[in-house]
């Protein structure tokens, strides 16, 4: 079928809300004339890469973006990395809580994003929304999920698909009690993360 895949989470720790899905939910439906498919992936780990690997095999997208939430970042953050470590201080929507565990036995200890990088921040910074390089997406269920979807295309099964990260503040909302936390409207992350889309296309 081609196209492009972009995901977002369910709410977790305790939210209500998740704007890594609010704003994929706002994107259009077809970009520069490409299907946009849209994905909420549970915040589990084993379980959310399972989904959106499922997905893919269904869909053969040509790009792949997962979108995550991070609370404390000012801006849009593209991932350059993710690494082979699963190590939680908090647990998954499920429950579990992993220490030092790795994601897929005997595989690289890293994946470099394969998306255009720099290209994607400065797109998001041309749509007037802050944006930055990030050289970690953490080890929680978002590098998980990435570290899986850079894994599935290293080792063929995904064909010639681009993939990568991007994490978004939290939403205005989530901070009405807590103003001295960045965030940005959800609208705002909207229009950056569907000029990251178009950059990839």
């Amino acid at each position: 079928m081609g196209g492009v895949l972009v995901t977002g989470f369910e709410p977790f720790g305790g939210e209500t809300t998740n704007p890594s899905w609010e704003v994929v939910r706002l994107l259009p439906d077809e970009i520069h004339g490409v299907a946009v498919r849209k994905l909420e992936v549970p915040v589990v780990f084993g379980l959310s890469a399972r989904v959106v690997l499922d997905a893919m095999r269904e869909t053969h997208p040509d790009v792949v973006v997962c979108v995550g939430q991070a609370a404390g970042r000012a801006g849009l953050t593209v991932e350059r990395v993710a690494i082979n470590v699963a190590d939680s201080t908090a647990s998954d929507n499920d429950g579990a809580m992993p220490i030092d565990e790795p994601l897929v036995q005997g595989a690289p200890v890293a994946y470099l994003t394969t998306l255009p990088l720099k290209a994607c921040v400065a797109a998001a910074r041309d749509a007037g929304v802050p944006a930055s390089v990030s050289d970690t997406a953490g080890t929680y269920v978002c590098n998980q999920l990435m570290y899986r979807v850079l894994h599935e295309q290293a080792t063929g099964r995904a064909g010639g698909v681009e993939g990568g990260f991007v994490h978004v503040p939290l939403a205005c909302s989530q901070t009405l009690d807590r103003p001295s936390v960045p965030s940005l409207p959800v609208s705002a992350m909207a229009a950056g993360l569907e000029a990251i889309v178009r950059a990839c296309l």
